[in-house]
C-alpha cells in the first residue's frame, strides 16, 4: 500500500504524528514554512536558528524613523506559490504592486549623463527589436545594425548553446550583451551572462530560437506569450514589508505549540537507531526563545536534541558540513559537470555572491519627481555600485509612511557585490560605507546629495545563494538532493537547492516537508 497524502487522516495516523519528533535546522524563510508544514498535521516540531534573529533574508530595520526592508522587499509572482501562502497567512489584502514606473539603465559609454530608461519588453535584456529607439539609444546605430545581424545568421541543426553570453554574443554582439543583458543578469542573479544556462533562465528561448530562426525573434515570441499571461517577471510587496509574512508564520508556529529557538546553532547531526541526534553548540540554556518554552523535545543540558527526522534548512557551506557524515557522496560530482563553458560544476560549491545592501533615508525635494523611476541597474564597471532602488518612489506605501515624517523624506537602496568579487563595502566602516552609498546614489540618480540630507543609513550583508540558472547547478543540487533523500527521516530545504527567490523557495520546501513528513508516518507503521 503507498501512501496518499490526500487522503484523510484516520485516528491512527493522527496519533502517530503527535509522537513524531522534528528538528528543523535553519529559522530562514524556508525553515517556517517547513516546520509549519509538519507542525499543522501535529508533529511536535523544534526550529533551531544560529543567529538572534529569524525570516533568512527577510530582514527590516529601523532607519531615520521608518520601519524598512533591508533585505528582501517584494517576490516574484511566478507561479502563484508565494501568494498562496499570504492568502493562507490572512495578509492577502496587504499585497502590493510597485508603482514606480520603469527602471532606468546607467554607466552608458556615449550616452548624454550615461543613463537611458531600461527598454521595455525584451528577455533578459535581449531586445526583440533592435531597432526600437530605447534600444539604439543604448547600443547605438553600430550596436544595432550588428544586433540585426541575428536575423542573417544560420541558426544550429544540432543542439543549442548552453551559455546565455555566448548565445547573445554570437547572436547580437557584444553591446548587446554588456549594455543591456549583462546588467539586467548582474542586478537580478549577481552572475555573469557566461555563467547562466539559457535553458533555465529564459524557458523555451532556444526552441524558439529554432522555430523563428533568430534571437529577436524568439524573444517576440517569448515576449508575446508571456503578455497573454500573468507575467513572470511581475514582482508583489506587502504593505508595511515583507517582515510581516515572517511575523504571521512565527504567529501560526506558536498557535501550533511549535518551539522556535535563536542563538542555538547547530554544531552536528548524528544517525542514530531511533532517529537523529543533533548537537548544539554550547548547552540548550543559551538559546532564546521566540516562541512557546521547551516542550520537553529539546533533550538535556548537554546540548543535544533528539528526533524522528531532521530537515536542514541552512545556507549550503553548512548544509554540507552538517550533513555530510551522514550523507554518502553528498559532494560528488554531478554526472554532467563540465558543458560548453568550461564551468566545473563540482566546483567549491560554497562559493556565492556576498551582496550588502545600504539603505538611505534623505530628506531632499531632488527625488520628488523620481529622476530614475523606480531605480537603476549599471553596466558591468561603470559604478562601484550595481544597483540603485528608489524604495520610495518603488512602493506607495512606504512613501506615504515617509512624507508622514517629512515631506520630502525618501529612502534610497544602493547593492554592492556580485559573483566572483567582494562587495566594495567589505572593507568599510559603517560611516564610509554610507558615505560611498551616498556618492553612488547621487551618481546613478543624477542628481546632488550630500551627508546635509542624510537623516539615517543601514547597512545589511547577506551571502546569496548560487541561482539555480548557474551552468550545471541544476544537476549538482540535483545530485546531493536524491542522495539525502536515500537516508530516512532527513531532509534540505533552502535557497541553495531550490534556487534564489521566494518564488522558489517557498513551493520546494512545501514539497520537501511534506515528502519528510509522509516518509514519518509510513515507514513508521506497526
Amino acid at each position: 500500500m503507498s501512501p496518499d497524502s490526500s487522503a484523510p487522516f484516520s485516528a491512527e495516523l493522527i496519533e502517530r504524528a503527535r509522537d513524531t519528533r522534528v528538528v528543523v535546522i535553519g529559522g530562514g524563510i524556508a525553515g517556517l514554512v517547513a516546520a509549519w508544514e509538519c507542525a499543522r498535521i501535529g508533529m511536535d516540531v523544534t526550529v533551531l536558528e544560529a543567529s538572534s534573529r529569524v525570516g533568512g533574508a527577510i530582514r527590516t530595520a529601523d532607519v531615520g524613523g521608518l520601519t524598512l526592508d533591508v533585505g528582501a522587499e517584494s517576490y516574484a509572482t511566478r507561479g502563484g506559490h508565494v501568494r498562496r501562502l499570504i492568502d493562507e497567512l490572512g495578509l492577502g489584502s496587504e499585497v502590493v504592486a510597485p508603482s514606480g514606473g520603469r527602471a532606468w539603465l546607467g554607466g552608458i559609454p556615449g550616452v548624454p549623463g550615461g543613463a537611458a530608461p531600461l527598454p521595455a519588453g525584451g528577455v533578459l535584456g535581449i531586445p526583440a527589436n533592435p531597432f526600437d529607439p530605447d534600444v539604439r539609444r543604448i547600443i547605438g546605430w553600430s550596436g544595432a545594425w550588428r544586433a540585426y545581424l541575428d536575423r542573417l545568421r544560420p541558426v544550429l541543426t544540432i543542439g543549442h548553446t548552453h551559455s546565455l553570453g555566448a548565445l547573445v554574443s554570437t547572436r547580437m554582439g557584444s553591446r548587446v550583451l554588456d549594455r543591456l543583458v549583462a546588467p539586467v543578469v548582474q542586478g537580478v542573479y549577481s552572475a555573469r551572462p557566461a555563467d547562466i544556462d539559457v535553458d533555465l533562465a529564459a524557458p523555451g528561448l532556444n526552441a524558439a530560437l529554432t522555430r523563428t530562426g533568430s534571437l529577436s525573434g524568439a524573444v517576440s515570441v517569448l515576449s508575446a506569450e508571456r503578455a497573454t499571461k500573468a507575467p513572470g517577471g511581475a514582482v508583489e510587496g506587502i504593505r508595511g514589508g515583507m517582515q510581516r509574512i515572517v511575523d504571521a508564520l512565527l504567529a501560526r508556529l506558536d498557535e501550533l505549540g511549535v518551539t522556535v529557538r535563536t542563538d542555538t546553532p547547530a554544531a552536528a547531526l548524528t544517525r542514530t537507531p531511533d532517529g537523529w541526534q543533533v548537537e548544539i553548540e554550547g548547552t540548550l540554556g543559551g538559546g532564546t526563545d521566540t516562541l512557546a518554552p521547551e516542550t520537553g523535545t529539546l533533550g538535556d543540558e548537554t546540548g543535544t536534541l533528539a528526533a524522528d527526522a531532521v530537515i536542514v534548512a541552512t545556507e549550503e557551506r553548512m548544509a554540507r558540513a552538517l550533513l555530510r557524515p551522514s550523507v554518502p557522496d553528498l559532494d560528488a560530482p554531478a554526472n554532467d559537470a563540465s558543458d560548453d563553458t568550461g564551468l566545473d560544476a563540482s566546483a567549491d560549491p560554497g562559493v556565492a555572491p556576498e551582496i550588502e545592501v545600504v539603505s538611505l533615508v534623505l530628506d531632499t525635494s531632488a527625488l520628488d519627481a523620481a529622476p530614475r523611476g523606480s531605480g537603476v541597474l549599471t553596466v558591468p564597471g561603470s559604478y562601484t555600485a550595481k544597483a540603485l532602488t528608489h524604495a520610495t518612489a518603488k512602493w506607495a506605501w512606504l512613501a506615504e509612511a515617509a512624507r508622514a515624517l517629512a515631506p520630502h523624506r525618501h529612502v534610497v537602496r544602493v547593492s554592492f557585490g556580485s559573483q566572483g568579487e567582494p562587495a566594495a563595502t567589505a572593507g568599510l566602516t559603517d560611516d564610509e560605507t554610507a558615505a560611498l552609498a551616498l556618492t553612488e546614489a547621487s551618481a546613478l540618480l543624477g542628481v546632488p546629495l550630500d551627508s546635509s540630507q542624510l537623516v539615517g543609513a543601514h547597512r545589511e550583508r547577506y551571502t546569496q545563494s548560487q541561482p539555480a540558472s548557474v551552468i550545471g547547478r541544476e544537476a549538482q543540487t540535483a545530485a546531493a538532493r536524491q542522495h539525502i533523500a536515500a537516508v530516512p527521516g532527513l531532509g534540505v530545504v533552502g535557497a541553495w537547492v531550490s534556487g534564489t527567490g521566494l518564488a522558489q523557495v517557498v513551493p520546494d520546501a512545501l514539497t520537501e516537508s511534506e515528502r519528510v513528513r509522509t516518509a514519518l508516518l509510513w515507514d513508521r507503521r506497526p
